[in-house]
């Protein structure tokens, strides 16, 4: 059987939905590297009835990839097999009631510390510095200027790969530095977070102090990925990286940023395998000058392109 063939088995039995189904979908568009390859099939559901409903009827034979906004994503040249599930508007409502925030998984981190702040509440200012959103958020145990998701977090709603939805305590995710141990086919859904009444004036200059800091020191704008590895216990990944002599390093288009060697950036024309050959100059380079491994804090999904002969 065909790899074409294979396909359109699935493809044609794949459930009705409201949201969308889009196939051979590109997915550079959706990456704030703006590289990778095409998804066989992108899913953007129209709210949380239509996601659990596909769950339970899609064949346990299609792989399902989940992504968020793409700002801390490397798709490979290659694209990605099966479905690509991405939430959306249905996803991204914001919630107060009383000392709690509950912010739905597609909704941006910005956003939810914005809508904190302009009720009064404290606690959130830390996200306007954490690109992408709260799915994302949960998934790495984000975390920016002192404070991560771990501390916030009252607990949170996730689907599995079948459909079922579950409630999660902190503690079931088992928070590490940039790390939780939720199973990866869980889709998550919402979360709810602790906060306390604070002075509008205080929370919204604390929250200027933590942006004036970004765009003093990350290159904010290009096309980029967010920090690249994870900082080693006790140690800082850029000072790794610059000791390294890497700032500035370049393999086609992709380039170690100048203002924050901890950022790889697209100038333009990159592929994905230049993003990644380049984050693998850097990780060998570390190795070489200070013995230290650095892990990729940016996801890596899809295949890599096939090469063909002339």
């Amino acid at each position: 059987m065909t790899a074409n063939a294979s396909k359109a088995m699935y493809l044609e039995n794949l459930p009705h939905v409201r949201g969308r189904l889009v196939e051979n979908a590109c997915l550079s568009r959706l990456s704030w590297f703006r590289t990778g390859g095409p998804a066989e099939v992108l899913f953007e559901p129209a709210d949380e009835a239509d996601l659990v409903n596909f769950l339970r009827r899609i064949p346990g034979s299609v792989p399902v990839t989940v992504i968020g906004v793409g700002s801390n994503l490397l798709v490979r040249d290659g694209g990605v097999k099966g479905v690509v599930i991405r939430l959306g508007r249905g996803f991204a409502n914001i919630h107060m009631r009383g000392d709690i925030v509950k912010a739905g998984a597609a909704a941006m981190d910005v956003h939810v510390a914005k809508a904190a702040a302009k009720a009064g509440m404290a606690g959130l200012e830390f996200l306007i510095g954490v690109p992408g959103t709260i799915g994302g958020a949960l998934r790495m145990n984000a975390g920016a200027y002192g404070q991560e998701i771990k501390d916030v977090l009252a607990h949170a709603h996730a689907v599995d790969r079948y459909g079922h939805i579950h409630e999660l305590k902190p503690k079931d995710f088992k928070f590490g530095y940039r790390h939780s141990e939720v199973k990866v086919g869980m889709i998550f859904l919402s979360a709810s977070f602790h906060v306390k009444s604070g002075q509008p004036e205080l929370v919204a200059a604390r929250m200027a102090e933590i942006n004036e800091q970004r765009i003093e020191t990350q290159p904010i704008g290009t096309r980029t990925g967010g920090s690249t590895f994870k900082n080693p216990e006790g140690q800082k990944a850029w000072e790794l990286i610059d000791a390294a002599g890497c700032r500035g390093l370049k393999i086609g288009d992709a380039q170690v940023s100048e203002k924050h060697c901890n950022f790889l950036v697209n100038l333009g024309e990159a592929t994905a395998a230049d993003i990644e050959k380049l984050g693998e100059t850097v990780q060998r380079r570390v190795k070489e000058n200070s013995g230290v491994n650095l892990e990729w804090e940016i996801r890596l999904i899809g295949d890599q392109a096939v090469e063909t002969v002339a």
